[in-house]
């Protein structure tokens, strides 16, 4: 892969064309989920959690609907920020 950045474009629910830059990719229960920060965001820091799944060649990037889904993944990225700080 190149040293460029990987964009991921997506529409959101008002059909609003929005770009997210693929920060990681994780593994939890045996599925892999994509952190995502936003382009355009002045925020910036926030990271958004998408399922992925593979359709022949192409990863679809999902919404994660179920909440305790949506916990466990959070809780995971969490605890790797927490070991990465006690690596320093």
């Amino acid at each position: 892969m190149a040293d460029e950045d990987q964009i991921i474009e997506t529409i959101d629910e008002n059909g609003n064309l929005i770009k997210f830059e693929l920060f990681d990719i994780v593994e939890v229960d045996e599925k892999e989920y994509a952190l995502l920060l936003p382009v355009d965001e002045e925020e910036g820091d926030e990271v958004v959690l998408m399922r992925l799944s593979k359709d022949g060649d192409d990863y679809l990037f999902e919404t994660i609907d179920d909440d305790a889904e949506f916990e466990k993944v959070a809780t995971y990225v969490e605890n790797m920020d927490d070991e990465d700080e006690d690596e320093e």
